[in-house]
């Protein structure tokens, strides 16, 4: 559909305004403000809520596919990922050994243009992370990661997004590397003091990985990582919100202690996401799905099986923010991360890639490029 209108009310920074959005080319053509608009251009699409796409910066997996070397498990999420709202991610590597990494690196290019959600690039997690908190991650693979397949990821443009401990040896030295390249740093699985903490914040990190889990916990003599990401302004948490990964409480305490800038809602899902309990793997591993949880056979938690328009009910539900408030943590906030300013906001000549809502945030359908995407038309 070359030309469409959509209209309700539009989520601008992190507030809704009424008005409607008129597309042209996969593109918005027009902001109108306001009740009483003029007469918009045919079809016209009424919905509660217009967002940005959502933008999910952890997809290990989810729908029976796993991000690996295989290019079809990559176009498998970008065509199941609009279901959830999500028009933009970041593919998410668990820590592997170096062989795996040109196999990724191939498999991204084969289907970075994939039809469906945009694959940005890759999040690497791990593995160069504390052997201390490997959570789901192989201990061994960790401890033997060797210092120059930090080379192999920085010469890689699909590399947007890399998940390391602070308090390794050549740590510091790792996030400037990659900061030089434009690569976004966040901290996590690591068994980091606060001052550890700080000190990977001063060298580039901006962002902590899955906030509380898989991190030092907080205790008030000493407040670890949890605490430095807390409390440091120029940190984004990641945060989980399915209620299992972390309390409601501990929800509510994120959001009132950073803000709704300095929040950032991920999924971490894992091949088992969207589809029924039963037995599935996690980079060879085993995981369990039961009782809305992903396990390893020890228990120890496997990603997630949440979706990210659940994750937003969640959020308004457990955090006293408002539904605008709650989309902005999934659209402007990754955006800025990853220094996408085309993305994750309203704007002429931004590509209409877009959720509606009704005003529960129940997904009513989702656009990208200005073409329907879900529900399948």
């Amino acid at each position: 559909m070359s030309q469409l209108s959509i209209r309700g009310n539009l989520l601008l920074g992190a507030d809704l305004v009424p008005g409607a959005l008129v597309i042209r080319g996969g593109r918005i053509a027009a902001i109108e403000r306001g009740s009483h608009l003029p007469s918009l251009p045919e079809p016209v699409v009424d919905a509660a809520i217009i967002s940005p796409g959502l933008i999910d910066l952890q997809v290990n997996g989810g729908f029976g596919a796993e991000v690996g070397t295989d290019p079809a498990s990559l176009r498998t999420l970008s065509a199941a990922l609009p279901q959830t709202g999500v028009t933009a991610y970041l593919s998410t590597a668990v820590s592997s050994e170096p062989d795996f990494y040109p196999a990724l690196f191939g498999a991204f290019a084969a289907a970075c243009d994939a039809p469906g959600a945009r694959p940005l690039g890759l999040h690497l997690e791990g593995p160069f992370l504390s052997p201390r908190r490997p959570g789901a991650h192989r201990r061994a693979v960790i401890e033997s990661a060797p210092d120059d397949l930090l080379d192999t990821f920085c010469a890689n443009s699909a590399v947007r997004l890399v998940t390391l401990a602070p308090e390794r040896p050549g740590a510091l030295h790792r996030i400037a590397a990659l900061r030089e390249r434009g690569i976004a740093v966040s901290l996590g699985h690591t068994d980091a003091s606060a001052d550890d903490f700080e000190r990977g914040v001063d060298a580039g990190a901006a962002m902590a990985t899955h906030l509380y889990n898989a991190m030092a916990p907080f205790t008030h003599r000493a407040p670890n990582a949890v605490g430095a990401a807390l409390t440091d302004d120029r940190v984004t948490c990641g945060l989980i919100v399915d209620g299992i990964h972390s309390d409601p409480l501990s929800v509510r305490l994120a959001v009132r202690a950073k803000g709704i800038d300095r929040i950032c809602l991920v999924t971490d899902m894992m091949a088992a996401a969207g589809m029924p309990p039963g037995d599935y793997t996690l980079f060879g591993r085993k995981v369990i799905v039961a009782d809305g949880a992903a396990r390893l056979e020890d228990g120890t938690l496997a990603g997630s099986i949440a979706t990210l328009d659940a994750e937003l009910r969640n959020l308004v539900a457990w955090a006293g923010v408002t539904p605008a408030q709650a989309l902005h943590m999934a659209t402007g906030v990754p955006a800025r991360i990853l220094n996408r300013p085309d993305l994750g906001r309203l704007q002429i000549n931004a590509p209409a890639d877009l959720a509606l809502f009704d005003s529960d945030l129940t997904l009513q359908a989702t656009y990208i490029g200005g073409a329907l995407a879900y529900p399948n038309p």
